[in-house]
């Protein structure tokens, strides 16, 4: 397994809102916080974090430049990963970067073919191109500088909406809590169901504390691309004691 990319600076600046109660009551459908602890993800805004530079490998191979059509929201390129068995072990050719703090998968063949600061899109339509896609947007949609962009373009779902109204009016109104550095590393998946719209995925996050977390996530393929769904009512993550019955998997 490939060792994560730099590590983010001491005194990176951070987003707070992942600091507050607010985001870990409300929001949490991916990035799992372990109750009364104080989840620390943050958006590289040094250029030295891994998978918030202008391309990713994949994006250098399919031939994109930092700002083409792709970057912006454009057509996606046609990926090399067409294996659509569900992987049974560690796929094979990923690579894990820092994410401000939370190390990140992405894959020369399944994706992410482009990735601009905050948003990291075009994924493989198969099983670890949907891995791959599920593990990305589930945390930058709640790191990124611009979350909105984000969360408008990579989340679908009943409770997107609300989520960005409640959001968008905490960030206006609440003080930013303060930063413990705890936060969560994935630790392993396993496929709920897959086909060829639809993939549910089990991912284990691992807390600094040793705690074990696992949350049920969906990603849907919609306009050419898979795409995290929001749903109205989020299942709660649920402790796990080990990674029995799990794909062991992560970069830290």
């Amino acid at each position: 397994m490939a060792e994560p990319g730099n590590s983010a600076a001491a005194d990176e600046p951070r987003s707070p809102w992942l600091s507050t109660g607010f985001v870990l009551a409300a929001a949490f459908i991916g990035f799992i916080a372990v109750i009364g602890t104080v989840l620390a993800v943050t958006s590289d805004t040094s250029g030295n974090g891994g998978t918030s530079t202008a391309e990713t490998p994949a994006a250098r191979a399919a031939g994109l430049p930092s700002g083409s059509a792709a970057a912006d929201g454009g057509s996606c390129p046609e990926l090399a990963d067409g294996e659509q068995d569900l992987p049974t072990s560690a796929p094979a050719g990923v690579t894990w970067n820092l994410y401000g703090s939370v190390a990140l998968p992405s894959s020369e063949e399944a994706g992410p073919a482009t990735a601009g600061k905050d948003v990291a899109r075009c994924y493989a339509h198969t099983p670890v191109g949907a891995l791959l896609a599920n593990s990305q947007i589930s945390v930058r949609y709640l790191a990124a500088d611009d979350w909105l962009k984000v969360t408008r373009t990579q989340t679908v779902g009943a409770g997107r909406d609300a989520y960005i109204t409640d959001r968008t009016k905490a960030e206006q109104t609440a003080a930013p809590a303060g930063d413990s550095g705890s936060h969560g590393q994935i630790a392993g998946f396993r496929f709920v169901t897959y086909n060829d719209t639809t993939a549910v995925i089990q991912t284990v996050w691992r807390f600094p504390d040793g705690q074990l977390q696992a949350a049920t996530t969906t990603v849907l393929w919609q306009d050419g691309d898979w795409r995290l769904e929001y749903p109205a009512d989020p299942a709660d993550p649920a402790p796990v004691d080990s990674l029995a019955g799990y794909t062991q998997w992560g970069g830290v």
